[in-house]
C-alpha cells in the first residue's frame, strides 16, 4: 500500500491536496490527526507504525522511516522543515568485521509536541525530543535533550539555548 500512495502522491502538486495524500495515509495504516499538511515530495519507509498528532506540517523532501516493529511519532502542533530525515534503523560500529557497520538495531523515535525541525536535520534511533524543542537546521539528534523548549544544534546536537 505505501508503494501505491507513493506514486499516486508523486503526482500531487506539492503544497495542495494535503486531505487526499492524510486519507492515503491513512489506508496505508498510519494514524493521521486533524489539519496535517504532507508536501507531496515527503517520502515514508519502512513497516513500523507511523504516529501524526493534529496540525502538523511535513515540508518538502522529508524521509521518515520506521523499520523493524519501531514507531515514530511525531506530537501535535510540529512543524518539519525541508529535507528533514527521521530514521529508526541504524547499525553499530563493529572495527574488527569485514563491515564496519556491524549488525543492525532499531528503536522508536518520538517528536514532542510543538517542536520545529530546521532544514537538514536528522532524528536517529531512539531519540525522544521533550516539547516544543527547536533542532537547528543541519543538526544531527544522537540522544534527547533533558529539557523542554531547548534549541539543540550542532553534530552531535546539544543543547545551546533555553527558550522561556
Amino acid at each position: 500500500r505505501l508503494w501505491i500512495y507513493r506514486m499516486v502522491k508523486s503526482l500531487m502538486p506539492e503544497n495542495r491536496f494535503y486531505g487526499i495524500k492524510v486519507a492515503l495515509l491513512r489506508w496505508c495504516g498510519a494514524c493521521v490527526g486533524s489539519h496535517v499538511r504532507i508536501n507531496s515530495s515527503a517520502d515514508f519507509r519502512g513497516c513500523g507504525d507511523l504516529r501524526i498528532g493534529d496540525d502538523v506540517w511535513i515540508g518538502p523532501n522529508n524521509f521518515i522511516s520506521a523499520v523493524g516493529g519501531t514507531a515514530i511519532e511525531i506530537g501535535s502542533c510540529c512543524d518539519l522543515g525541508p529535507a528533514v530525515m527521521i530514521l529508526t534503523g541504524s547499525h553499530k560500529i563493529d572495527p574488527e568485521g569485514e563491515h564496519i557497520a556491524g549488525q543492525g538495531f532499531s528503536q522508536s523515535v518520538t517528536i514532542g509536541a510543538g517542536t520545529w525541525l530546521g532544514a537538514r536535520c536528522t532524528i536517529l534511533p531512539g531519540v525522544n525530543l521533550p516539547r516544543k524543542t527547536l533542532v537547528a537546521a543541519g543538526a544531527v539528534v544522537t540522544k534527547a535533550p533533558p529539557v523542554e523548549m531547548g534549541l539543540v544544534a550542532g553534530v552531535p546536537a546539544t543543547v545551546r539555548k533555553i527558550l522561556r
